[in-house]
């Protein structure tokens, strides 16, 4: 699921809060490039929308049908009406019960975040909550006080809490394992990795936070005030944070899919629920969508004020004043000359995207229910198709070549700062790893950065430290702060990438990896063929009694370090596949994994006695103790490795 932003405090003041007001940016002088830009879109060059439901009918059955889905709904609304409003598919491929717009449930994941956020802001208007304020004079537990500065609503509705990347607990197997909400949170805080206001690093944990605030400052179960008071007042009667559903509802769920051609997965839990369990209708969200592009208002039905509505989608924060910034729990993502705000969602199974053009009063709303076979992103896919179709991108003609100095002084790799440092997460943060390369022309490519034919874009330098797709809209820029630091920033504003030194980078970690399993794999089968080749030829190991123990417990640790690779791979790949499995119930078998992995690294202690031992025996093969000494320098490597990675200790926190 993706993370959230939140909302100001004094209405009266924070039209004077801007991107720039939180931005540290040491970007160093530089010659521009000549730039001629396209003149403005008129309305002459807009296609109307008369054909826009032909235009969506001619995408989404063909992605169905390509990509292995079983359904999905689109809602597309405009000046305060559905122009387009449709199912796709089945809600049930076992017994073909086909998608229905008005009334089949979807699950939107994050985008449940917005209610969380509306509803932050209904309470902001009357006074009981303050944008501004430490969120610890909300609670009723305390967030250790890591900086100097407190974290607030604020703060949590722009991504800049500073939370780490937490997993345990998220989801949950069945409904009878839910926590209340505010015993979940207080015994799963995460560590605080940033200060507050200065690095976006998206977080569920903390937009459930925002829920539990909203339940204990208005008094009423969070699910219930948001069906009273968003739900009820919009006419949402398909739509709940209730798990499971409730009886009336339940015949009306959709399954969800990793394929349609596989089987029917059981309905998602979702323990921290403010941040993504809403079950919902396509016709409902049209509701939702034309109450935020009216200033709060839907059928007379007032849930927001509009200087309120306003200020909600309006920049709130953002790392660089050219790049896409927060509004509060909208995110930018401005395209092809307009500004869009929006949030995507996704649960294990369902996948979806909400966005506002408040400048034309559009709101588009897609979500499909399985993941699929694609390779590109679908709902991506149909959107900016969209765009491009109805408003399309007016490209600048650039007359002059970047030098590629700049190029060359920001290629490495990046890490993401939605990350943990200090858990078994790590290893997920580092395979989020970015890469930037310079090309001979100057240009850059981004490894994580591909076209929908699957080959790398290639990105200009348009201004210093600024780079624009070749021959698209899309942007990256780099920020240098704190001397030698320098982030990444791409056109998703939740998260930012900031390079790291060779040997914290993902490729450095691979080779010391790949370099001990290499010795560890030889060794292991080594033993077996050298005994058979002596016996063969009637020999024996011209070894002592203890050096021919010792050979034996270098070759068990060996296997020993093998089977540490081999556990945490399986854990790994198996919480990645089915996230209810990272729970407590995980807890033993966690705490199981990291004494085998400790016991691992002691064992170096081993191999290395024994390397030892053969540089001292003078009648060793002067090849055997060059191998000796390899396995023994492989050892150290993989403990360090899983020392770095956290993979040996006694924590059951992640």
């Amino acid at each position: 699921m993706r993370r959230v932003l939140i909302i100001m405090v004094a209405l009266s003041a924070a039209s004077g809060t801007s991107a720039q007001d939180h931005t540290v940016s040491d970007r160093e002088p530089h010659a521009k490039l000549v730039v001629e830009v396209a003149p403005p879109q008129t309305a002459a060059q807009v296609r109307p929308l008369s054909d826009l439901e032909a235009f969506v009918d001619g995408i989404v059955p063909l992605q169905i049908s390509r990509d292995d889905i079983a359904g999905a709904v689109v809602a597309i609304v405009e000046d305060g009406k559905v122009v387009v409003e449709k199912g796709y598919g089945y809600a049930n491929m076992e017994t073909r019960k086909p998608v229905s717009a008005s009334d089949t449930l979807f699950r939107p994941g994050s985008i449940s975040k917005l209610f969380t956020w509306t509803a932050v802001m209904q309470l902001v208007e009357q006074g009981k909550l303050n944008l501004d304020q430490d969120v610890n004079s909300y609670l009723d537990f305390t967030i250790p006080a890591t900086f100097a500065q407190p974290i607030t609503l604020r703060n949590i509705m722009t991504h800049t809490s500073g939370f780490e990347e937490t997993a345990k607990d998220l989801f949950v197997d069945r409904a009878q394992h839910l926590e209340p909400l505010g015993s979940y949170l207080a015994t799963h805080l995460p560590r605080r990795l940033f200060p507050p206001a200065t690095t976006p690093a998206y977080s569920n944990f903390a937009t459930a936070l925002a829920g539990y605030i909203v339940q204990r400052v208005s008094g009423e179960d969070f699910n219930q005030y948001v069906t009273e008071h968003i739900f009820k007042p919009l006419g949402m009667a398909h739509s709940t944070f209730h798990q499971p559903l409730p009886r009336e509802l339940e015949p009306l769920m959709s399954k969800g899919y990793k394929i349609a051609s596989g089987p029917a997965k059981t309905f998602e839990i979702v323990q921290a629920w403010p941040a993504g369990s809403v079950s919902t209708s396509a016709e409902d969200m049209t509701h939702f969508m034309i109450a935020h592009l009216q200033d709060g208002e839907y059928r007379g039905a007032q849930i927001l004020r509009p200087e309120t509505a306003r200020l909600m989608h309006s920049r709130q924060f953002g790392v660089l004043p050219e790049m896409n910034g927060m509004a509060l729990g909208f995110y930018e993502e401005t395209r092809n000359g307009r500004r869009i705000i929006g949030h995507g969602g996704d649960t294990q199974y369902f996948h979806s995207d909400l966005h506002l053009v408040p400048e034309i009063g559009l709101g588009f709303f897609v979500s499909y229910n399985s993941a699929g076979r694609a390779q590109a992103n679908n709902r991506q896919e149909l959107w900016r198709a969209l765009l491009d179709r109805y408003w399309p991108y007016q490209p600048a003609t650039v007359k002059t070549a970047s030098t590629g100095k700049d190029a060359k002084s920001v290629s490495g790799n990046y890490l993401i700062s939605r990350r943990s440092d200090d858990s078994v997460l790590r290893v997920l943060g580092l395979l989020s790893e970015t890469s930037v390369a310079a090309l001979p022309d100057g240009n850059l490519i981004v490894s994580s950065m591909k076209a929908p034919n699957g080959q790398p874009k290639k990105w200009h330098e348009v201004d210093a430290l600024t780079y624009q797709e070749l021959h698209g809209p899309d942007r990256i820029a780099f920020r240098r702060a704190e001397g030698k630091h320098l982030d990444l920033i791409t056109d998703l504003p939740v998260f930012l990438f900031q390079r790291v030194s060779w040997y914290r980078s993902l490729t450095f970690f691979r080779l010391l990896l790949g370099f001990a399993v290499t010795m560890f794999v030889l060794t292991v089968i080594a033993w077996p063929v050298a005994a058979g080749i002596r016996r063969h030829y009637e020999t024996e190991l011209s070894l002592s009694t203890p050096d021919l123990r010792l050979r034996k417990a270098v070759r068990l640790v060996c296997i020993l370090d093998l089977i540490v690779i081999g556990l945490w791979v399986y854990a790994l790949s198996a919480g990645l596949s089915q996230i209810s499995l990272l729970s407590r119930s995980f807890d033993m078998r966690l705490r199981v994994l990291e004494i085998v992995g400790l016991a691992a690294a002691t064992a170096t202690l081993i191999v290395l006695f024994n390397a030892y031992r053969a540089w001292r025996d003078p009648t060793r093969w002067r090849w055997a103790k060059m191998w000796e000494t390899a396995l023994a320098l492989a050892c150290l490597g993989f403990t360090w490795l899983i020392i770095a990675l956290n993979l040996a200790g006694f924590s059951t926190r992640y």
